[in-house]
């Protein structure tokens, strides 16, 4: 045992380390996470960060598309123009989205340490303001044509394009309000250039639509930041749990490391405290039962009763705390074989029923004939109907009675049923006996009180089998502890039919067997 303890620890030292530097980590990302949550995107470095990189990340999106639409629109513009004026506009909006993608990308590779936000965020709305008036002058130079379609066909080109920039600039406003200038000033232009009334009528819509495109890109930008915020929840959700998970191996770790020293403690006191525990036995029931003569002071046999009853009260802890710590552990070994549920009983009733006369209680016993047997470990199933048969005459006061029945289930499992005409158990104190040493008020007023592990290691056993229990109380009415054990541990499945029975009549049940 000390072996194995010495290497789990050891081990578990060695993985603490590790699990030590990840909880660093994670402790970093949780801060990082946590500041970018509580950011609301101006003040806050990593949240602004992100914003600027979600605006590159449009711009690189859609800069081929917008290469595209330039050399359409200038070929357009070719048709009723020079090329003398087509080829500059052409060369400027080309060079405009080539240092568009060129500062986009050096931001991208820009080491994110040494960024200045303030100086990025000027430099992408000097770069939007410069695409968007090389549009403004497309929108002047086609008015100089003076054909019919640029009524209408210029305040709906100045309007796509300020529908492009609100959506490509959303994550950043004043790169919207640089971007949509030029095209605003181009339309107010082309209503103090040309009063006609369609043209004017059109440019009004335009405008109106240009106002529009500003409530569109406040509500993306609002959008976008709602969206930050929640992958920054997310971020330090995954953290936290993963923080939680590394806690967890932690203390699964530890708690390994306490079990194996607790099973350490007791399997080497259990040595320490049975030998001299045996010899104190002995010699005082030597002394008590006076077999090398009488004692010469008669209150020395009393003493040497205290001493030999004492003696096994200890004996009876100390092998409880042991059964308790192996059923917990699940190393309790269960030695199955054929048993008769009902000639146990009979046996553990026998053995209390000089108890119960010593205190006036009836021992009533209804057990179905014809049982089959069970396939269970018939030292456990004794041990589970002693404890509670002890318990129902320990806690029954003197003229009571103890009822004790074994019979099917509905499923064809069998029952114990341990019922007694005791004070009851409170609603409230049935968890605190089903504990660990707990008792209840009543067992902490009992001079004989036991403690407390009697129950747990019931219930511990009769899970071993498969089984339940179950404890129903009421004050004043009494106590019912009853065990149900499944239809897989009876060995015949099928009882025999009695005469009953074959008239039609149902067998005896348990009211409980019915929820088994």
């Amino acid at each position: 045992m000390s072996q194995i303890t010495a290497e789990m620890i050891e081990e578990g030292r060695s993985g603490s380390l590790a699990a030590s530097a990840q909880r660093k980590r994670n402790a970093q990302k949780m801060r990082a996470a946590r500041e970018r949550l509580t950011s609301s995107g101006t003040g806050q470095r990593t949240f602004d960060l992100e914003l600027l990189r979600l605006f590159g990340q449009n711009q690189r999106t859609v800069i081929v598309i917008q290469a595209v639409m330039v050399c359409a629109s200038a070929f357009v513009l070719s048709c009723w123009l020079s090329w003398i004026l087509v080829v500059p506009w052409l060369a400027g909006a080309l060079t405009g989205l080539g240092c568009a993608l060129l500062l986009v990308r050096r931001f991208e590779q820009a080491d994110l340490p040494t960024i200045v936000i303030e100086r990025w965020r000027n430099r992408f709305v000097l770069s939007q303001f410069a695409q968007s008036t090389v549009w403004a002058l497309f929108a002047g130079l086609f008015a100089r044509s003076a054909i019919p379609v640029v009524d209408v066909g210029i305040p709906l080109l100045l309007l796509s394009v300020s529908a492009t920039v609100a959506l490509l600039c959303a994550s950043l406003p004043w790169a919207f309000y640089a971007g949509a200038l030029p095209t605003s000033c181009a339309l107010l232009g082309l209503i103090l250039y040309d009063f006609k009334a369609n043209g004017t009528y059109e440019a009004v819509i335009a405008i109106a639509a240009q106002v529009f495109c500003f409530i569109v890109a406040r509500r993306l930008y609002t959008v976008e930041l709602a969206v930050l915020a929640v992958k920054a929840e997310r971020d330090t959700s995954i953290v936290e749990l993963e923080q939680a998970r590394l806690n967890s191996d932690e203390a699964r770790r530890r708690a390994e490391e306490a079990n194996l020293a607790k099973s350490r403690f007791l399997a080497t006191m259990s040595h320490e405290l049975r030998t001299p525990l045996n010899a104190i036995l002995g010699f005082s029931e030597v002394m008590k039962g006076e077999l090398f003569g009488p004692h010469s002071v008669p209150v020395y046999k009393e003493y040497s009763n205290d001493v030999h009853s004492s003696g096994q009260h200890l004996l009876m802890l100390i092998n409880e705390i042991l059964d308790l710590s192996r059923v917990e552990a699940g190393r309790y070994d269960l030695h199955e074989e054929p048993v008769s549920l009902g000639g146990i009983v009979e046996e553990c009733r026998h053995l209390m029923t000089l108890r119960a006369n010593k205190r006036e209680i009836r021992l009533q016993e209804a057990v179905e004939r014809n049982l089959p047997r069970i396939w269970a470990d018939e030292r456990a199933i004794r041990q589970v109907v002693l404890n509670l048969l002890s318990n129902a005459i320990k806690f029954t006061p003197q003229g009571g009675s103890v009822t004790i029945k074994v019979g099917w289930t509905v499923d064809r499992g069998q029952y114990v049923s341990i019922k007694d005409t005791g004070p009851g158990i409170p609603e409230a104190e049935i968890p605190i006996v089903m504990s660990s040493f707990g008792r209840g008020t009543l067992a902490q007023k009992n001079a004989d009180e036991g403690s407390g592990l009697g129950l747990p290691i019931v219930k511990g056993l009769v899970e071993m089998h498969g089984g339940s229990f179950t404890l129903k109380s009421k004050v004043r009415e009494g106590t019912e502890v009853i065990v149900v054990l499944p239809p897989e541990r009876v060995i015949d499945a099928m009882p025999q039919m009695d005469a009953g029975a074959q008239s039609g009549g149902s067998r005896r049940r348990h009211p409980f067997s019915s929820a088994a």
